[in-house]
């Protein structure tokens, strides 16, 4: 079973930074594409950022320029660093992956979800 575990989300005020990490564990032959997305109260899920295997990255406009994502192939883990953060920031985080485990079918997995709240 593969699993994705998120860690790093909390409360923080206008202006400051968080990290949010995800791992990835179990029985894992390939992670291809690794992103995080988002889902606020009433909106639907969005695509926040992404990374390729090979290390190409996409983000949402709205976070161009304070948002920066990473992966550590050797690690099997992705982790998003958000800087200047705004109220509509607020959200629940959700990590993204495509894997190939030991049978080499690719799926795409979640990971539980966690919240950052960015607050006065």
């Amino acid at each position: 079973q593969v699993q994705l575990v998120e860690s790093g989300g909390g409360l923080v005020q206008p202006g400051e930074s968080l990290r949010l990490s995800c791992a990835a564990s179990g029985s894992i032959f390939s992670i291809y594409s690794m992103g995080w997305y988002r889902q606020a109260p009433g909106k639907q899920r969005e695509l926040v950022a992404a990374v390729a295997l090979g290390g190409t990255t996409n983000y949402a406009d709205s976070v161009k320029g304070r948002f920066t994502i990473s992966r550590d192939n050797n690690k099997n883990t992705v982790a998003l660093q958000m800087n200047s953060l705004k109220p509509e920031d607020t959200a629940v985080y959700y990590c993204n992956a495509d894997i190939a485990g030991s049978g080499y079918n690719r799926y795409n997995y979640w990971g539980q979800g966690t919240q950052v709240t960015v607050s006065s």
